[in-house]
């Protein structure tokens, strides 16, 4: 028999944070962070960290494990999630998955494709050509030998790009090609439960990103980006830096834009976040919905806990 594990999934400005901590609050609990964004050490005001006095109240995992230099694969996450699983089923407390970064639990639960890890050398010389050339070119190269990649990535999606090209030219097959071949990893032996916060006006939502992101200003986003932007090894073609509310600053910073014109894009980039959010949590139709915008949320979420611990 499979043992359960509980998943606090929602999108972005949905009040994960608050919930979880209400949730650790009536069981012993450990949170596996879910997130792409919180991994990155110096990057806590716009990935909405928990603060220091939030992770002492209950341990929580996989925050500030890399450096804004390094990357993190979905891979990793999975092997990573599934070890810290075990450990704490070991202590014999409760795992708590928590966060919105959708392709962690799609790997988590689905397993991954068979694909190659990912190898520094190679990605360095892709991003050197696509600086000489442009990314619409070099997705008019993929489309040359992986013309079924090519056609459902943008010209100028440089992180999935980069990523069909570096396959290709590892294995010398096409990506397209390699995602049909049979799953990867390990017999399931979790049944994993979802608990969605979502929202019942979608309006509301947006007002909620928009305060909380000029929240994050006030709170000192600005230098924090402007301390990434000062460093030499750093730049926009990272995944750290593409985060959202990152990487429209970062544009600010470099003369791309005003400031105000950041923010709106900002803003904008995270309601575009949370859409593809929900339409990935509305594919699970077991998943336990909770109104986020609903006066007793945090009663609710430990309502639809209770029948999963």
């Amino acid at each position: 028999m499979s043992i359960s594990i509980l998943c606090l999934a929602g999108p972005t400005a949905a009040g994960k944070s608050a919930t979880t901590l209400a949730l650790a609050a009536r069981w012993p609990v450990e949170i596996i962070n879910v997130d792409s964004a919180t991994i990155y050490c110096d990057m806590d005001i716009g990935t909405a960290k928990p603060s220091k006095a939030e992770q002492r109240q209950v341990p929580h995992h996989l925050l500030d494990i890399r450096d804004p230099a390094q990357s993190y694969s979905a891979a990793e996450f999975r092997d990573d999630a599934l070890r810290l699983i075990d450990e704490i089923l070991e202590r014999g407390r409760k795992p708590l998955l928590c966060g919105g970064t959708m392709l962690y639990y799609k790997a988590l639960r689905d397993g991954l494709d068979d694909l190659p890890r990912a190898n520094a050398t190679i990605r360095a010389q892709i991003e050197h050509e696509a600086a000489q050339s442009g990314w619409p070119e070099m997705h008019r190269q993929l489309a040359g030998y992986d013309p079924a990649t090519a056609a459902r990535l943008s010209p100028n999606d440089s992180q999935r790009l980069q990523r069909a090209i570096e396959i290709y030219r590892l294995t010398g097959t096409p990506m397209s090609q390699l995602l049909t071949a049979r799953r990867s990893g390990r017999v399931q032996r979790f049944e994993y439960r979802t608990i969605s916060l979502e929202p019942s006006d979608r309006l509301a939502l947006h007002a909620r990103i928009a305060r909380r992101y000029q929240k994050m200003l006030g709170a000192g986003l600005l230098d924090e980006v402007r301390a990434l932007y000062g460093r030499a090894d750093l730049h926009p073609g990272l995944p750290s830096i593409r985060c959202v509310g990152y990487r429209q600053i970062w544009n600010y910073l470099e003369g791309e834009t005003s400031l105000e014109n950041a923010v709106e894009q900002a803003i904008a980039a995270t309601r575009q976040l949370a859409k593809r959010q929900l339409t990935w949590l509305r594919a699970l139709p077991e998943r336990l919905i909770v109104d986020c915008l609903a006066p007793d949320v945090v009663s609710r979420a430990i309502d639809r806990a209770a029948t999963v611990w």
